[in-house]
């Protein structure tokens, strides 16, 4: 069963904010990826992609998995999450969550209509604020 999100944590994570996640290649090197991030109803997360990136070879390998989720407005508030994959979803559930991703950054479903859904389970979750902001340009 997985922990709750903290509702900050939450938060960001269900707005428009890019994730990043980091995924282990064969040889132990780390693999980053931009993706887009949905919570799940049991605050499991999920990610999707299709069969042809890496991130989806690296995570059946080895289901381990780091997230980053800085919020677009104040990027010293941060989310990082570690954890690991622990379903696979395809099909109509895959798109539909693809879909729902979508439509929440870009106002449209997503045009490619195959997708893979990996929910990960948070093991480790820290919301971070720094005391800074951008100077001026």
């Amino acid at each position: 069963m997985t922990t709750p999100l903290d509702p900050q944590v939450k938060e960001l994570l269900t707005a428009r904010n890019m994730a990043h996640v980091a995924t282990l290649m064969s040889d132990g090197a780390p693999h980053v990826s931009p993706v887009w991030l949905e919570v799940l109803d049991d605050d499991r997360l999920a990610i999707f992609s299709t069969e042809a990136h890496l991130k989806i070879r690296n995570l059946r390998r080895d289901p381990r998995i780091a997230i980053s989720v800085a919020d677009e407005h104040d990027p010293y508030r941060a989310a990082v999450i570690r954890g690991r994959v622990v379903d696979e979803i395809h099909g109509e559930r895959a798109l539909a969550i693809a879909d729902s991703m979508s439509r929440r950054y870009t106002g449209a479903d997503f045009p490619v209509r195959s997708s893979i859904v990996m929910v990960i389970e948070p093991e480790r979750v820290r919301l971070q604020q720094l005391p800074f902001e951008h100077s001026p340009r």
